[in-house]
């Protein structure tokens, strides 16, 4: 009895000091976190209550701001155009992504790695170079676009696609999505490499077709893989905002302002911290939800 009762004494020493050397190991992580991460937060949050800007002591205002949120037309104008390209670019990007996944995850090894890092690139090129590049695409006066456009008779005349109205936002979704599908591409080949073939084997032998063998088994496999790929395309796209920042500025006439870029444009530009930090929060409770709901879709299935 003694003997076990000293055994259990160091188990349980080794146990606490394991846990400790653990902590040890994440304080600076952790450290980090709750500097750069929770207290700014906590800090966003607190100031959205106040009038806060330069050279001057911040002014408790309380709702406030949250009030002249919904009242502020260039704000919800920002708010559709961020929910245009959410709904668009997220299941555009997910569809996309699983079908040339499913088409490329088959071929030889050095093939399917070609593909995936031609399709990868966009996502570890840099904001600015891939900018410059779709600005000098889409120039209304040299640009590739209104080249082939006028030489094959699809249009008349140039188009000043990045200063006008009608084609401006759609042009930064085509970009967007150009730069989002490298990732969840990625991810889906792994993903399908790791669908049990015993499964999929089995079901063709009792006679099920190419897409009942993926719609039964290897979507159900490949659900957390989307899930992931859905919560992180959604937060992209709501934060799209370099992009708006490089080739529109928001423009023109305020049609491709997003909610990122109008927190931007406010807090360092007009330096409305308190204002800018209320529209954040708004931002930060729509993502949540979202994602939330994503998560419960998902779970249903």
């Amino acid at each position: 009895m003694a003997k076990n009762n000293g055994s259990n004494s160091m188990s349980k020493a080794l146990v606490r000091r394991e846990t400790m050397a653990g902590y040890a190991f994440m304080l600076p992580s952790l450290i980090f976190f709750l500097g750069f991460v929770i207290y700014p937060m906590v800090q966003c949050v607190f100031t959205s209550f106040f009038d806060a800007t330069m050279n001057r002591e911040d002014i408790f205002i309380g709702f406030a701001n949250y009030v002249e949120l919904f009242q502020d037309k260039v704000f919800l104008g920002a708010l559709k155009n961020t929910v245009i390209i959410v709904v668009i670019s997220v299941p555009v990007t997910c569809i996309f992504s699983l079908w040339v996944s499913s088409v490329i995850y088959d071929l030889a090894g050095p093939a399917c790695s070609a593909f995936r890092c031609i399709f990868y690139l966009p996502v570890v090129t840099g904001s600015v170079a891939v900018a410059v590049v779709w600005k000098w695409m889409f120039n209304n006066y040299y640009g590739i676009f209104n080249y082939i456009g006028t030489s094959t008779g699809i249009i008349e005349k140039n188009i000043n696609w990045l200063g006008d109205e009608k084609f401006a936002l759609g042009c930064i979704i085509l970009i967007l999505l150009t730069t989002s599908v490298g990732q969840p591409i990625v991810l889906y080949v792994s993903a399908l490499n790791n669908v049990d073939q015993s499964l999929v084997e089995a079901a063709e032998v009792d006679g099920a077709t190419k897409f009942q063998c993926f719609w039964k088994i290897k979507w159900a496999q490949i659900m957390p893989t989307t899930l992931y790929i859905l919560v992180i395309t959604t937060i992209n796209s709501f934060q799209c905002f370099a992009l708006i920042q490089l080739l529109t500025s928001g423009g023109p006439n305020h049609s491709t302002d997003t909610i990122m870029y109008y927190i931007y444009y406010n807090a360092f530009k007009l330096y409305r911290y308190g204002y800018g930090n209320a529209m954040g929060v708004v931002l930060a409770i729509i993502i949540a939800l979202l994602s939330a709901v994503q998560f419960k879709m998902t779970e249903s299935k």
